[in-house]
């Protein structure tokens, strides 16, 4: 059983193990599960740094540090929303082939108690699963989280300027290509 301030969120998903695993690591492209953010990275290993951008590079929503980077089981890193002073926790995905497809679990650590982190990370947490769920099963997020989409290019133009992504660089860079 999870902590206080913990929290995990599971989902069997009808795919396969490799086509999940490509989904959560993409970074070629955003990932509609992760509120279509797009991952930007120095490289997909241990140590380097993460940055979770709009699609358009313009504004960085999240950063950390890549824990664990192991295809196709587990990929862990630190997080820390850019507009928030809140400290860093740690977010595990976790991948396991089952009948019928494949559990993926998310794992959210260290959790702030009480900041606008952890609500936000926990409203979130249940977004994650059920739209890679949709997404490997359908090709698709469901058309609410689409219309989601929608809003959220709508308001980037509003984020705070503390979130533009030329303060938040990978690897001596701000990657916005």
């Amino acid at each position: 059983m999870p902590k206080s301030n913990e929290a995990m969120f599971r989902v069997t998903i009808e795919g396969s193990i490799e086509d999940v695993w490509q989904e959560i690591t993409r970074t070629d492209q955003p990932i509609p599960a992760f509120f279509n953010s797009r991952m930007h990275v120095g490289s997909l290993s241990a140590g380097s740094r993460i940055a979770m951008r709009t699609p358009d590079g313009k504004y960085t929503g999240v950063v950390g540090e890549i824990l664990v980077y192991d295809p196709p089981k587990r990929f862990s890193h630190t997080f820390k929303f850019t507009n928030y002073d809140d400290p860093y926790c740690k977010v595990i995905y976790d991948l396991e082939e089952v009948e019928g497809g494949v559990q993926f679990t998310l794992t959210l650590e260290d959790l702030p108690v009480g900041s606008k982190s952890a609500k936000q990370m926990l409203q979130g947490g249940k977004l994650i699963v059920n739209t890679l769920k949709s997404v490997i099963e359908t090709g698709k997020p469901s058309f609410g989280t689409r219309m989601l989409f929608v809003l959220f290019k709508i308001m980037a133009p509003l984020s705070p300027k503390k979130c533009l992504s030329h303060n938040w660089p990978v690897d001596g860079q701000n990657n916005q290509t």
